[in-house]
């Protein structure tokens, strides 16, 4: 049927149906599988569930080495993707338009130029990519374990996203839509936060003993001690992502060790998941 005749674009279309596919026979189940959406009320419940239909309609899941991506995939990313910007506009993840989703891990080339200025290619596995103007890439073994685990692979690219949204991925989201934030003094926090930090990791790594290797899962007692994943140290960049991460799913330990910055970022997302978590009951993890 015509476009002027139904009144509808095929976009409001696959809203519409992306909507009525998180029935109540799918929504709370999906919502129960992540133990950091506890807490939400009705009203941030459906505003949830709005985002996370419009992640559904406006973007192409595509599956990678064979991977044939199932419906219930989609959701569980989606609902995942959709928390970031519970408190925002969906309009911030506009621009580009495709998830890939790799089996798990995939391999990503990668350079590097060392002192002398000789440039090194290599390649890395990853969990997880996001291209500036381009697709998200993900590994769904790591997407599915988002709900049980400290690291969230989605909502780490996810950030970035929102990063890359200001012209580059720095560490510094826009702001133009948060006249309470002021960029210099965002710039402050999040620079002198990254630098304690880096030093923090430098700590701790002084004290892992010659024989122990760093990378190896030996040193995750010493690691423990520190409130992000020491990935965060790369660049602001990943510090912001990873915060991210932390901030929506473990906030205890962050909240605790930097406060100013905690407060930015509820600030930025509109959101305060340490309040809603500890007002639902639930406790911080015990580590190890």
């Amino acid at each position: 049927m015509l476009r002027w005749l139904t009144g509808r674009s095929a976009r409001d279309r696959a809203l519409e149906q992306a909507l009525e596919s998180l029935d109540a026979r799918v929504w709370p189940p999906l919502l129960a599988r992540h133990a950091f959406l506890q807490g939400l009320d009705a009203q941030a419940t459906e505003t949830l569930r709005r985002h996370t239909a419009w992640i559904l309609a406006n973007k192409a899941f595509h599956g990678a080495h064979g991977l044939r991506v199932t419906p219930d995939m989609r959701r569980v990313i989606a609902v995942q993707a959709a928390l970031p910007i519970l408190g925002l506009d969906t309009s911030l993840y506009r621009g580009w338009s495709q998830i890939v989703v790799y089996p798990g891990g995939f391999l990503v080339r990668r350079e590097e130029v060392d002192e002398a200025g000789v440039v090194h290619e290599y390649a890395q596995e990853t969990s997880g990519e996001s291209w500036e103007g381009g697709p998200v890439i993900l590994s769904w073994e790591d997407a599915r374990a988002g709900s049980a685990a400290q690291a969230n692979v989605v909502i780490h690219e996810f950030a970035h996203k929102l990063d890359q949204r200001a012209g580059g991925a720095d560490g510094m989201p826009g702001l133009r839509a948060h006249r309470d934030l002021d960029p210099g003094h965002w710039r402050e926090v999040l620079d002198r936060t990254f630098d304690d930090f880096n030093t923090w990791l430098d700590e701790i790594e002084s004290l892992i003993p010659p024989d122990v290797d760093p990378e190896s899962d030996a040193a995750a007692g010493w690691y423990a001690e520190l409130p992000l994943d020491p990935y965060a140290a790369q660049d602001p960049a990943e510090f912001f992502a990873v915060s991210s991460e932390s901030f929506f799913t473990e906030p205890w330990a962050m909240a605790a060790a930097w406060p100013d910055w905690y407060r930015l970022l509820v600030q930025y997302y509109r959101q305060d998941p340490l309040q809603r978590l500890e007002a639902a009951g639930v406790q911080p993890p015990v580590r190890p």
